[in-house]
């Protein structure tokens, strides 16, 4: 059988070239299936990848630590040592990345911001101005004034939300109180120098950020409540997660990943994912049924011919291979026209990214994150190597039956089929 694979590839080979219309047919119909697959995914991881990149530079990173307890209580018993933001760094540093990780050192307090208007709860972030600027998307959502810079003490950014509620201005005065470090209750006078709008209420309405050294002091503590790490791309998540909870194993530093960090917009991708998967499905079943239909109706209009070759010496196993060969022949070669065509469409028509503006709209968000109504496409390997594995399965498993049939055939009654 072995030493007769060439001939079979090559009978299979001629057999398509004599059927070049149906072989050219069901190549098409596989090829636009997978050019079609490659645009919805990369349009789609791209999307994802932007949601996951919008939350964690809002919330908590990729990879955040903490003491453990904190994330429960938000509490600054339960903050991190000097020593433990410093081993925080070091972990993140043994991962090994190719590229640049940018951190964010943290002192919060959920607390009350008032004003002569009043009073309403807030969300206070004590940050390092230089790093947040480039961590957080803040400094690029500025509706009036200025993000905080360095040597800024008593500054104060807050939300547009935030804002209007308080009757402030750029410029105003307001009162931040939170329990400190010894239990008691602090205040700490703050002048507006700036305000933000994501579109996120929950974000406008009572996140404030205060220069970092001005929450120590203010707060009465040292080292952080968080160390917040941004990798250059989320599916870094798991590799810099193992390798920091392996160095900080005994160190008493929760190391905790963004998707439980951020579980709403992890279910969010995961619930938007689940869709996709089925869109693909329904092209993946129309690619089986176009292979299955095109090689078992060239088995039905052959029978005499494959009789023939019965005749002339093939065994019943080697005329299905024949069969079966051609139907992998079509797949392979719809799968690189097909990966040549869906990058093709990509780069061509959507490597701007896909508008969706009229569409959406504005403002549109969830899990604490606001859409972003252009997707740029981005190709993930690992999601293009599983497209291309799935196809390559259901051409051959769409090539089993009409090869089984093909070996099937009683070359007597075969030969006399008109």
């Amino acid at each position: 059988m072995t030493s007769r694979l060439p001939t079979l590839a090559w009978l299979a080979l001629r057999n398509l070239g004599r059927e070049m219309r149906r072989a050219a047919l069901t190549a098409a119909a596989m090829a636009i299936g997978l050019a079609l697959l490659i645009v919805s995914r990369t349009l789609s991881d791209g999307a994802h990848e932007d949601w996951i990149d919008s939350g964690v530079r809002l919330g908590s990173g990729h990879v955040v630590f903490n003491a453990p307890g904190y994330r429960n209580s938000e509490s600054l018993e339960d903050r991190l040592s000097e020593n433990q933001v410093e081993a925080a760094f070091a972990a993140v540093e043994r991962a090994g990345l190719p590229e640049a990780v940018l951190t964010s050192v943290r002192v919060s307090a959920r607390g009350l911001a008032s004003s002569p208007d009043g009073a309403i709860p807030a969300w206070i972030h004590g940050v390092d101005p230089a790093a947040e600027l480039a961590f957080s998307r803040l400094g690029t959502d500025v509706l009036d004034g200025r993000y905080l810079e360095e040597g800024d003490r008593l500054h104060a950014f807050i939300g547009q939300g935030m804002a209007l509620r308080l009757g402030l201005r750029i410029g105003s005065r307001m009162v931040l109180t939170a329990q400190g470090a010894s239990g008691d209750i602090e205040g700490q006078l703050v002048r507006v120098v700036g305000m933000f709008r994501t579109g996120v209420p929950e974000m406008d309405d009572v996140l404030v950020h205060i220069p970092l050294g001005t929450a120590r002091d203010w707060l009465g503590v040292e080292g952080a409540t968080s160390v917040a790490t941004l990798l250059p791309h989320s599916t870094f998540t798991g590799q810099v997660h193992e390798a920091a909870a392996a160095a900080l194993q005994s160190s008493g530093v929760e190391v905790t990943p963004w998707e439980e960090a951020s579980p709403e917009l992890y279910s969010a991708v995961r619930i938007d994912d689940a869709g996709d998967w089925a869109f693909h499905l329904i092209l993946f079943a129309i690619v089986a049924l176009a292979i299955l239909n095109a090689v078992f109706m060239s088995v039905l209009h052959r029978k005499r011919e494959l009789g023939l070759l019965r005749a002339l010496g093939l065994s019943s196993r080697q005329t299905g291979l024949v069969v079966f060969l051609e139907g992998v022949l079509v797949t392979a070669a719809s799968g690189v026209i097909g990966v040549a065509l869906g990058f093709a469409l990509v780069w061509v028509f959507f490597r701007n990214g896909l508008d969706l503006t009229g569409l959406m709209p504005e403002n549109l968000s969830f899990a604490g994150i606001v859409f972003n109504p252009i997707m740029y496409p981005v190709i993930d390997v690992r999601h293009l190597t599983q497209s291309l594995f799935f196809i390559a399965v259901i051409g051959v498993s769409a090539s089993v039956f009409p090869a089984w049939q093909a070996a099937a055939l009683d070359p007597a009654e075969s030969v006399k089929v008109e």
